[in-house]
């Protein structure tokens, strides 16, 4: 949803800037990744469509749900503000983009490795060694199977993609076939 990321960027780029400067960035990281579970909760999406619902009941419904009991003022303040503007249906895309600036802040990226079967940590590591390596940078990886693939790997880092699946080599072979 390239609407909720233009939205989110600038609560995110605050929210940041924010907790940096509070020394809050992993603590908050785990409450944006709370919060944005919560909402993205088919019942609670509703509660905060409603809109003869106000505001800061709506900021109040959602901070009621969080694990962690009294909520940081400051993360609390944030929340109301997202309630205010009705932006709390952002809060997932927030989140997400809250985590890149945290990641590119210790020059680490995101991966996603899709593979056909289940890999072992070790499996795991060696592979994520070997691609930071030809990346040059630090990877955040997290392991998806998809079966589809029928075998082999393929690898999303930001907008870039490494496909060395079995189906991805069987497209190229079908596309260099009927051309």
């Amino acid at each position: 949803m390239a609407e909720f990321a233009t939205i989110a960027r600038p609560y995110a780029k605050a929210l940041f800037e924010l907790a940096q400067e509070k020394n809050q960035l992993e603590s908050w990281l785990g409450e944006l990744k709370t919060l944005a579970a919560v909402v993205s909760q088919p019942k609670v999406a509703a509660f905060i469509e409603e809109p003869e619902t106000g505001y800061v009941h709506k900021a109040d419904g959602v901070l009621s749900l969080l694990d962690t009991q009294p909520v940081d003022p400051m993360l609390k303040n944030f929340v109301y503000t997202l309630a205010e503007n009705k932006r709390l249906a952002v809060l997932p895309e927030i989140y997400t983009q809250y985590q890149d600036f945290t990641l590119s802040r210790n020059n680490t990226k995101k991966a996603i490795v899709y593979s056909a079967y289940p890999l072992n940590e070790g499996q795991l590591g060696k592979l994520v060694g070997e691609l930071e390596a030809r990346f040059a940078t630090k990877l955040d990886a997290q392991l998806r199977v998809e079966q589809d693939l029928i075998g082999g790997v393929k690898v999303e880092i930001g907008d870039q993609v490494l496909d060395l699946s079995v189906q991805g080599r069987l497209r190229s072979l079908y596309a260099a076939m009927t051309n």
